[in-house]
């Protein structure tokens, strides 16, 4: 079936068929379709049906929120095609740049589970085939036992790896986190759409990074440290990372960050930040290479970066209050440019 899409940018095709949303096909197809979360929560991919019909495969989805039903508006995310169908679309449509890793779907299934605190689980996918994605990138997770996909960010990084971990925090109502909590999920199968999302970690750009994180957006962050230490960036850059937990007890990848730390030359900086108590020392008590502070993480940023935004980009992922208190942060203080301060808004 055609699937034409009219924008700001002008006329573009595509095919698609009803197993497939209009989001993922398009993507998987290279036309660079609006997206936050892909998976029916930001409401980013809101378009208005012009002719054709089409059906929601998650009508409950919390995004719907914001597109006006009455006026025939979707989410591409949650829409299917289910014959020729004329999008229009508020924002601009160009094909994917080249040197993009084209959105591709997998299959893979849960081989590892860890329970990392009381509310924040880990897991391994081991995949069909192998994925190649940019550091800070996020995939797109359904299973059978759950209405609708979630967005999860890679934890690890590889130029290509057949082999994805993620990081989940519970979260009330949260079905896909009940899920991953209540039920034996190890070989669980899954389907995966990615890489996706936007807020990358680039080495030929040579600026310093900082990355200011909540509970479980830390996983793109520990994507980012690997991609740093790994290739040797940062013997030229300094990397200086932010993590935002309650207390102690909630704190996890200690070990990991204490060794990327190791790795670095001395150019990386790890900070926990604990909100809801004070640290019992300047240090993480078994891993000294991570210090420790007091109060949200976003204004323990603004205060330990004062005056050390040179040649920056800023990396932002959490819950949407952190995110709003971080971004303002890096435009009213930092000053950072816009191109050069990235999140992917999941909530």
């Amino acid at each position: 079936m055609k699937v034409t899409v009219q924008s700001k940018t002008g006329i573009a095709e595509y095919e698609s068929d009803p197993s497939d949303n209009l989001l993922y096909a398009g993507l998987k197809q290279g036309l660079g379709l609006p997206y936050e979360c892909a998976t029916g929560t930001c409401g980013t991919c809101r378009a208005r049906v012009m002719e054709g019909e089409v059906s929601l495969a998650w009508d409950e989805a919390p995004g719907l929120a914001y597109v006006k039903r009455a006026k025939n508006e979707v989410l591409l995310c949650q829409a299917h095609a289910q014959g020729d169908c004329v999008l229009r679309v508020p924002a601009k449509v160009e094909p994917l740049h080249e040197t993009v890793n084209i959105p591709a779907d997998f299959s893979g299934r849960i081989d590892t589970v860890l329970r990392l605190t009381h509310d924040v689980i880990h897991f391994e996918v081991q995949l069909d085939r192998s994925m190649s994605f940019a550091a800070g990138q996020f995939a797109a997770i359904s299973c059978e036992d759950v209405v609708g996909a979630r967005a999860y960010s890679m934890v690890n990084y590889a130029e290509s790896t057949d082999r994805l971990v993620f990081v989940v925090k519970r979260k009330p109502g949260g079905r896909f986190s009940d899920w991953l909590f209540e039920t034996e999920v190890s070989g669980k199968a899954l389907r995966i759409l990615g890489p996706l999302g936007r807020a990358t970690f680039r080495p030929e750009e040579s600026k310093n990074f900082v990355c200011i994180a909540g509970g479980s957006g830390v996983a793109g962050m520990m994507s980012i440290a690997q991609h740093a230490t790994r290739n040797g960036y940062l013997k030229s850059y300094t990397g200086h990372i932010y993590f935002g937990v309650r207390t102690m007890e909630d704190c996890f990848y200690t070990a990991e960050f204490a060794e990327q730390v190791r790795r670095s030359d001395g150019n990386l900086e790890v900070t926990i930040a604990l909100s809801n108590e004070e640290p019992p020392q300047p240090t993480h008590p078994a891993h000294p290479e991570i210090r420790l502070a007091t109060g949200f993480v976003h204004e323990v940023a603004a205060r330990d970066m004062a005056g050390r935004y040179d040649n920056m980009v800023g990396f932002v992922a959490g819950p949407p209050p952190m995110v709003d208190g971080a971004l303002r942060m890096l435009i009213m203080e930092a000053r950072l440019p816009a191109e050069f301060i990235r999140y992917d808004k999941f909530g």
